[in-house]
């Protein structure tokens, strides 16, 4: 009888949002007459940039036509989209990058998920901790894991634990790793790091010959000078690192998907036999033969976020989430509650009351504030105690969420 990935077996029932989405549905089921606000997974409530509405418009127009009709896209994505995010992302910061090293695709989820595809299953692989549970999940179905241990981590995965002692700084590993996962500003603490601590971890790589595989999908959430926007920035970065960037939190495009990932041609692995080859050729060998590329309306869209007029636009939407997140920051704070995060990214890191864990807070919110958040310990063991609530809402709801969880503090 044919069998199945056996590693697949091994995760978690569900998904941590699925479980989320099951207690909800569960409350909302019982309790009709709630009016629940959802703080917990970050999709984003602000519509498209009026630019990338207008691009794709046109480029549904272009399809109707037989004269300006596209079929099947290049997989690495449309030149014109390349040229502006080397122009607008990379270049306007100093930061050189080839067309080639930019490939176009359906997200940063999608993209960290996939990238273990051309990387060999004996390496050894570095998490923070608090971590999004993609990076940890995908290394499990490809059989990078191990074993799940009684304490919630993976036997064969080393952990680097972001807590509040170490001001959420993880820690260089103290063995040697290959494959290092790093996201910042963080999902889900919301906490970043300086240039001085991230060159870190470049020189730990190029030091071990280890790869970083590095999310800077809030990147255009940054507000402080000394937060890198690109592990670009920090020397010696283009040998060891590969970033993963996106247009949803950026430019709402949850619901549309395009993002991209950058693989310099000087980022090499070695083969079985010792011999060095280039990462980018192999994940361009992936792209073609299991991408079919991002869609030419899509990537339209995206195209126009770059514009002045879509520059515009997605910054009014990130400053309307940040002053989202300063007002449930003040909010939180004035109830007495204790947290991280929030300025240089949407999300905030909440500790649970005194004698409370993770599940026990969000089970008391959802049931006695109806408010829905994400518990922290579901994103790692060193998330235990802690909530993370999300700046993505509606302003309303921001507010109201604040004054229902200030007053049930103050009982």
């Amino acid at each position: 009888m044919i069998q199945v990935n056996d590693n697949f077996i091994k995760l978690p029932g569900n998904y941590l949002f699925s479980s989320i989405a099951k207690k909800v549905n569960a409350f909302k089921s019982a309790h009709p007459e709630a009016a629940l606000i959802r703080l917990g997974i970050g999709d984003v409530t602000r519509p498209l940039p009026p630019a990338s509405i207008k691009a794709m418009h046109r480029a549904v127009d272009e399809l109707a036509d037989a004269g300006t009709f596209h079929g099947y896209g290049p997989e690495q994505g449309y030149d014109f989209l390349i040229q502006a995010i080397l122009e607008h992302d990379y270049r306007s910061r100093g930061v050189e990058l080839r067309p080639t090293e930019i490939f176009v695709s359906d997200g940063a989820k999608s993209d960290t998920g996939n990238f273990g595809d051309i990387l060999g299953t004996g390496n050894k692989v570095a998490v923070t901790d608090p971590v999004y549970p993609v990076y940890i999940d995908s290394n499990v179905m490809a059989g990078r894991a191990g074993e799940l241990q009684a304490n919630g981590q993976w036997n064969r995965l080393t952990y680097l634990p972001c807590t509040a002692e170490n001001h959420f700084i993880p820690s260089l590993p103290q063995e040697s790793v290959d494959m290092i996962y790093l996201c910042y500003p963080n999902n889900p603490t919301g906490t970043t790091l300086t240039k001085a601590e991230l060159q870190k971890w470049v020189d730990y790589a190029l030091a071990h010959k280890a790869l970083i595989l590095y999310d800077a999908a809030y990147e255009a959430y940054i507000c402080e000078s000394d937060v890198p926007h690109s592990i670009y920035e920090i020397e010696g970065a283009r040998s060891c690192a590969v970033e993963f960037r996106s247009f949803s939190k950026t430019a709402g495009f949850t619901g549309v998907r395009c993002g991209y990932t950058v693989v310099p041609e000087e980022v090499k692995a070695m083969t079985a036999s010792g011999e060095q080859v280039a990462l980018n050729h192999l994940w361009n060998r992936r792209q073609c033969t299991k991408f079919n590329g991002t869609s030419y309306i899509t990537q339209r869209g995206a195209e126009a976020i770059y514009t002045a007029e879509g520059q515009a636009e997605i910054k009014e939407t990130i400053s309307y989430y940040m002053e989202n997140a300063r007002l449930m920051r003040e909010g939180l704070l004035s109830a007495g509650f204790t947290l991280y995060g929030g300025v240089n990214a949407p999300y905030i890191w909440v500790k649970a009351p005194e004698g409370l864990d993770s599940w026990s807070f969000f089970e008391m919110l959802l049931h006695e504030v109806n408010v829905v958040g994400t518990p922290g310990v579901g994103f790692g063991p060193s998330g235990e105690g802690f909530l993370r609530l999300t700046a993505f809402g509606k302003r309303e709801d921001c507010q109201e969420a604040m004054n229902r969880i200030k007053n049930w503090a103050g009982r």
